[in-house]
Order: structure tokens, then C-alpha cells, then sequence
């Protein structure tokens, strides 16, 4: 009466990570904070571990978790660099 059918193949399409804007301000806040380079990497290199291991847990290959994370961590340059230049226009308190 009911033949069991072929599983029908399909896609995770996971929220994209450089869409995650709040993960991304906060990354690079906590960036910012880091006293010396070293403990930026370490920072980041536990931020890119947690993001590899959430993204292999949901199913999504590992080509498109290396682009994920890749594009992740643009964002967090690109918030980096605005947050620089905000610092920069709020601290210069020369004359003109």
C-alpha cells in the first residue's frame, strides 16, 4: 500500500555569519580591548574554532564553512576599521 520513497536529497542553508551583525560588533569590541597582537589571535582563533564547530554540528560542508568563517571575520575587519575611525574623530581634540 505505501512503498517507502527515496529520501529526497537536501540543502542546510545556514543564516550567513557576516549577517550576524551583532556576533560581528561584539568580536570586534572585544578585539579592541586586547592589549598586545597576540591575545587578539588567540581571541580570534577561539572565535574561528567555535564557528567551524557550529557550522560542522548543523551539516554544512566544510568548503562553504571555510567561506563563512572567511567572510565572518571581513566583517569584523570592516567594524574594526569603523570603530578605529570613530575613535580616531572623537579623540582628536586639537584646534583648528
Amino acid at each position: 500500500m505505501f512503498e517507502a520513497e527515496s529520501p529526497i536529497p537536501c540543502q542546510i542553508i545556514a543564516f550567513p555569519l557576516t549577517k550576524r551583525v551583532a556576533k560581528v560588533r561584539d568580536v570586534a569590541a572585544k578585539l579592541m580591548e586586547k592589549a598586545t597582537d597576540r591575545q587578539a589571535e588567540a581571541y580570534r582563533n577561539q572565535i574561528a574554532d567555535m564557528l567551524f564547530r557550529h557550522l560542522d554540528r548543523i551539516g554544512i560542508p566544510e568548503d562553504e564553512q571555510d567561506e563563512q568563517v572567511g567572510a565572518f571575520f571581513t566583517a569584523v575587519e570592516l567594524e574594526l576599521s569603523r570603530l578605529y575611525d570613530l575613535a580616531d574623530v572623537y579623540s582628536d581634540t586639537s584646534a583648528y
